[in-house]
């Protein structure tokens, strides 16, 4: 199943490329007047041609898609027009801090989710159970812009705890992990909280779906202590649902970071999509476009293989 996706991946790749250039063609927007503003007012009809031509949009849609995809695989991936650099240098400036964002956004969503799901299933019925069931249908209910701008209120204007948004401190100029970690905590626990429900909600289900199952009530007849029951029996069995989850949440993971990192001025791809969105920038477009496509791919694959060493019995390439 691996290798089917793997493969699958590149006329998915193909054709979301080329769909980004047919839906340019198909666009009213003029990108020479995206790129010229307010200059382009007052320019000649000629100097409009020659901005037309340089950025290679006089060209038939076959013929700009095709040109951009062999430069693409050599590496050059266009200018853009709204940053005023290659698009290279603006993915390579924004990636890791997306990725960094992500990173700690999935691991709380996961680590928290598997937690109170655990303890939910342990007493189904229970307090826990029927108050974070609660909170977690309501959390799906709830937009990330919303939680976000909830957040910046709370612990940052009311408290006066944690910094509103941004990489680092308004007055500094430099860097530092401290200031990074600390304007790290609140995008990444609005971002992990708004995928926080789906995780907790399949545990909750799975572990018990396996706590009923006869294994494990053969497990408790032999003595076994209920945490060995919980961690070693029924965890691991409920856990196989939770894994194909990983995979699904991607696509939310990229739509709820777009907005998480504009609502804290976050310096991520997520943010550069928007302005390249708004000004018209079809070749960082592009390149966002194709790298959200292949993140979601990734995590279909990512999917299959932590499915596959959970259990044996599904193989990697049946």
């Amino acid at each position: 199943m691996a290798g089917r996706r793997a493969l699958f991946a590149v006329p998915v790749l193909l054709t979301v490329t080329f769909g980004v250039f047919a839906v340019a063609a198909a666009s009213p927007f003029d990108p020479v007047k995206a790129y010229t503003g307010t200059a382009g007012l007052t320019a000649s009809q000629e100097n409009l041609d020659q901005i037309r031509a340089n950025l290679g949009v006089d060209e038939p849609l076959v013929t700009r898609w095709w040109n951009w995809l062999i430069s693409a695989l050599q590496g050059d991936l266009g200018d853009s027009g709204v940053m005023r650099q290659p698009v290279a240098d603006v993915v390579a400036e924004r990636i890791g801090w997306s990725l960094l964002l992500a990173a700690a956004a999935f691991a709380l969503a996961i680590v928290l989710g598997t937690a109170l799901g655990v303890l939910a299933a342990r007493r189904r019925g229970g307090l826990l159970d029927r108050s974070v069931s609660s909170l977690a249908y309501t959390l799906e209910a709830a937009p990330a812009f919303w939680l976000g701008l909830l957040a910046i209120w709370f612990f940052a204007l009311e408290l006066g705890v944690l910094p509103a948004g941004g990489l680092t401190d308004t007055a500094s100029d430099t860097v530092t992990f401290g200031q990074v970690s600390t304007h790290l905590v609140l995008p990444a626990a609005v971002l992990g909280i708004s995928q926080l429900p789906w995780f907790f909600l399949y545990v909750r289900q799975g572990v018990g779906d396996a706590l009923d199952e006869d294994p494990v009530r053969g497990a408790r007849a032999r003595g076994l202590s209920d945490g060995t029951v919980l961690v070693g029996h029924a965890l691991r069995s409920g856990m196989l649902p939770m894994l194909t989850l990983i995979g699904s949440r991607v696509p939310e993971l990229i739509t709820g970071a777009l907005l998480v990192e504009t609502v804290f001025s976050w310096p991520g791809i997520a943010a550069a999509t928007v302005q390249a969105a708004t000004s018209v920038d079809f070749p960082l477009l592009a390149a966002l476009t194709v790298l959200a496509t292949a993140a979601v791919l990734l995590g279909n694959l990512l999917s299959d293989l932590l499915y596959g060493l959970a259990d044996p019995r599904v193989g990697f390439d049946g």
